[in-house]
């Protein structure tokens, strides 16, 4: 009869597990977010941007026609948008190597092992156990006879999921789970932006080096037109020393830039999970800084709340502090155990294995804290609190998240007007330097003029080929901003990734 009363409230339990869960429901958080990026067009699609340009470059390209939509599907490998083939590799070489994001996927795998621990708390545990054992009893109070006794059997328990408490763990871990997934994609998203960054800044220095070579070598050809003249007694020594202190001037510039591009391959090279020195040769050839497209159109912000992985994160963990509330309520109710154990126990290993050596016990064991000076209490204020904390990192995220695109989109929009203004400054810049240098040479001006144009065309050449840098850059991290650099899912689903971002689980 007892056996059967036992299983009834078994049964009984069962039914009431599927029935009552306590603590919140998760409810994922409101975003009240602008319709439209302060710094968009009217339309609230276009980014804030100049027209596109139809005259030719100083490197005699024309610039590419503007973008009119960035789509998912771009965003997912947007350095493919720069056509530069060694920046793609160098992303792929990056996504292999990088040793960050070979931390963050051995935390996701961490959080995956957890959650199968919380899993694993839905079931039965059974033990095995054997024993032999050599015992004598107390003269004073039995015989003071020596037995052995030999037992073998299996225990098993099962806590009864009466009020949710284990659920509710299993759902904070399955939260957590994608939670690190999202990390996992922020520290993707950093990382290809990084390189990309990295190599942007590679070649900016190299074209600055580019252009104060240049400058030195038509600074050492106006140095030779002086000291001509000087030998044929027809100018000063003052120019001379003019010449010689403006081309001393420009080849200190040059050590600056050469210590910069090694840095920079040496940082690249790092993020590539490599040695500093390996891409010395790789990078040692001089190319022009990618081209950027002039215009770009990134949509409203509420789709930037569903891309970013670092906002998705941050809801992720809310939805998992909220599950840990009940977690910690499930504490105020019973604990239903359902308990049993099936054995042989003998005096004699003889008849271990006999049917009168058979033991067993089985039954249910409730447990109720009745009193714990509030301490279940408070700690359910604890995690509520948590819970409210969590909720208040995930409405920053979103702030940082639509504060990222709009100044992105004003730095990548202003840096193009730069730019262009940068550029015609420079067309003259060369232009008075020539003429000024014909007419020193045909005795018509001082060299003051020669000598302030060449500077003026030094420092514009220069500042140029640092905006058309800064002006790539600046796309970069538009499309870092927008979360450019993943797909949903890429991990759970390879098969949608692009070969360079395929991720081993």
């Amino acid at each position: 009869m007892s056996l059967r009363l036992s299983l009834v409230a078994g049964l009984f339990a069962v039914f009431l597990a599927g029935c009552a869960t306590v603590g919140p429901d998760y409810v994922p958080p409101e975003n009240k977010v602008p319709e439209t990026f302060n710094s968009s067009s009217g339309d609230g699609e276009n980014a804030k941007s100049i027209p596109p340009q139809t005259e030719d470059t100083d490197d005699g390209q024309k610039l590419k026609d503007p973008i009119k939509q960035v789509t998912p599907e771009m965003l997912a490998d947007w350095w493919n948008t720069l056509e530069d083939p060694l920046l793609t590799q160098l992303v792929e070489r990056a996504v292999k190597g990088n040793l960050d994001l070979k931390l963050a996927q051995s935390r996701l795998r961490e959080e995956r092992a957890r959650r199968g621990i919380a899993r694993a708390d839905r079931f039965p545990t059974i033990n095995a156990d054997g024993s032999v054992t050599r015992q004598k009893t107390s003269r004073e109070t039995n015989t003071g006879k020596e037995s052995d006794l030999f037992s073998t059997g299996f225990d098993a328990s099962w806590e009864v999921d009466l009020f949710g408490g284990i659920r509710r763990s299993v759902e904070s871990a399955d939260a957590s789970l994608e939670a690190r997934r999202e990390e996992l994609n922020d520290t993707l998203v950093s990382l290809v932006a990084e390189v990309a960054l990295n190599y942007v800044e590679i070649r900016s220095f190299q074209a600055r080096l580019e252009a104060a070579e240049k400058s030195r070598k038509s600074q050492e050809d106006s140095l030779q037109i002086v000291q001509d003249r000087l030998d044929s007694g027809l100018t000063t020594t003052l120019s001379l020393e003019q010449a010689k202190y403006n081309l001393e001037s420009t080849k200190a510039e040059i050590p600056t830039l050469l210590t910069g591009i090694e840095q920079g391959k040496n940082g690249l090279a790092v993020l590539l999970g490599e040695f500093p020195g390996s891409l010395k040769k790789e990078l040692e050839e001089y190319k022009k800084t990618p081209v950027t497209p002039v215009e770009v159109a990134v949509g409203v912000p509420a789709n930037l709340l569903r891309r970013r992985p670092d906002v998705r994160q941050r809801e992720r963990e809310l939805a998992a502090q909220t599950a840990l509330v009940g977690v910690a309520t499930a504490d105020l109710y019973p604990k239903l155990t359902l308990f049993g154990s099936i054995g042989l126990e003998s005096l004699s290993a003889a008849s271990l294995f006999t049917g009168p050596a058979a033991a067993f016990q089985i039954g249910p064991q409730i447990t109720w804290n009745v009193f714990d000076a509030g301490r279940i209490r408070q700690n359910i204020k604890v995690e509520g609190e948590r819970q409210e904390q969590a909720l208040i990192q995930y409405e920053s995220s979103v702030l940082t998240a639509v504060n990222d695109v709009e100044n992105a989109l004003i730095d990548y929009a202003d840096e193009q007007v730069r730019r262009q203004s940068l550029l015609k400054s420079t067309q003259s810049a060369e232009r008075a330097a020539n003429l000024a240098r014909e007419l020193y040479t045909a005795g018509l001006s001082d060299f003051i003029g020669v000598l302030d144009a060449e500077r003026a065309l030094f420092t514009f050449q220069d500042q140029l080929a640092s905006s058309e840098g800064q002006v790539t850059s600046n796309l970069i991290r538009l499309f870092k901003a927008l979360g450019g650099g993943w797909k949903p899912l890429m991990v759970d689903a390879p098969q949608e990734v692009p070969k360079s971002l395929t991720l081993q689980q």
